[in-house]
């Protein structure tokens, strides 16, 4: 390894940039991020030379490490990522919205939790029924993988819901600034997904295709496209924000180009098809589209006013961060960023058996049953069968 180039090949100049753009969006340090982006795990190049640099055959260890049995992965860590610069966001903006510490935390939870509970739920019910309607005991067993995207969406509206109705705040000024650090939130968990081999696209001869684990061919990165333009959705929300239009707006223009963007890349993923020669992950993006574009239309023409900003009121509004409060919330939102990373894929997984190659060392245990994988629709799992535990 040279002075210039951490130990994959890349620029911890570049990673230094990354992470200042990342602070001066949430106002904190994220050395950590450094550390991954400069000296973490990469795809490798085939046959490179300075003009070649792909494609590349993705063989990246998924696990971070181990503890006492449990494997942690870079999947679940993006969860953390993504939970953990929600709350700093609201924490940094909670005068503008009129939130007490207090509430910060009680949205940062809602949140998380409605994230956690709808991923799993709408994963087990529309996508692996076959499955864990046969297991039910596996439904709680999130170290075996199993989280839907979509549901990640609709928990995340949930969770926000009750915490304005629990604490009688306006829905669409918390939607409005929430959208902003969701928006960061779909794009790490975009980042674990490649890390983890899943959603590859069609096959392709561009340079920058990816070989992914278990399929054969190069194909386009899906996921990175969907993470890239989760990012820049940032940006365009913060100049949509900026000039203070009517109250859902923010939330709607989100609505909208998360999904009709979505659509623009699934045109390079492959998808089984259900109805209408679209796969289910496609209608749901039509239909949110079209809700996205009602939705900006109906505000716009409402004209309510946007929020002002307003200073914290009621009980602990100025508490400190000793406050006695605070400490379970604090507790219990440390153990949910504490224990997503055991959340693997988004998938239900024959864990030693599908990352035994890239992480040896993986055994059968209680833990990670031998667990036979079907196809999950645009996941590019090998097997048709269906998930069932072999004896």
């Amino acid at each position: 390894m040279n002075r210039t180039t951490g130990r994959n090949g890349r620029s911890p100049q570049a990673a230094d940039l990354l992470c200042r753009s990342y602070h001066s969006l949430y106002g904190i340090d994220v050395t950590a991020l450094r550390i991954f982006t400069a000296y973490g795990p990469a795809v490798r190049p085939t046959n490179w030379t300075s003009s070649n640099l792909g494609p590349f055959i993705h063989h990246i260890d998924p696990v971070i490490c181990d503890i006492g049995g449990l494997y942690l992965w870079w999947y679940g860590l993006s969860f953390t990522l993504g939970f953990s610069g929600i709350h700093f966001w609201f924490r940094r903006m909670r005068n503008r919205l009129g939130l007490s510490l207090v509430e910060v935390y009680d949205v940062s939870l809602a949140l998380s939790l409605g994230v956690l509970l709808g991923g799993r739920l709408v994963e087990v019910f529309f996508y692996e029924w076959e499955y864990y309607g046969a297991h039910p005991g596996h439904i709680p067993a999130v170290w075996l993988g199993g989280m839907s995207t979509h549901g990640l969406l609709l928990g995340g509206t949930l969770g926000t819901l009750f915490f304005c109705w629990r604490r009688q705040k306006g829905f669409l000024s918390i939607v409005d600034e929430l959208v902003v650090p969701g928006a960061w939130v779909m794009a790490t968990g975009r980042i674990g997904n490649f890390i983890d081999g899943q959603i590859a696209g069609s096959p392709t001869d561009v340079w920058w295709a990816v070989q992914f684990p278990d399929l054969e061919g190069f194909r386009h990165p899906v996921v990175l496209y969907d993470g890239l333009k989760n990012l820049l959705l940032i940006p365009f929300l913060l100049l949509i924000r900026s000039r203070k239009p009517p109250r859902g707006v923010v939330f709607s223009h989100f609505l909208f180009w998360y999904a009709f963007l979505r659509l623009i890349v699934d045109v390079f993923r492959e998808y089984r098809v259900e109805s209408w020669g679209l796969g289910v992950g496609q209608i749901i993006n039509l239909v949110m589209a079209a809700a996205g574009l009602g939705l900006l239309f109906w505000f716009y023409r409402r004209g309510a006013k946007p929020t002002a900003r307003v200073a914290a009121c009621g009980y602990g509004a100025s508490q400190g961060i000793s406050s006695p409060r605070l400490w379970p919330r604090r507790t219990l939102l440390l153990l949910i960023l504490f224990l997503c990373p055991v959340i693997p894929s988004d998938w239900t997984q024959d864990i030693p058996s599908r990352y035994g190659e890239r992480h040896p060392g993986l055994d059968y245990s209680i833990l990670y049953p031998k667990v036979k994988n079907r196809t999950v629709e645009g996941r590019g799992t090998p097997d048709p069968a269906g998930p069932t535990v072999m004896p």
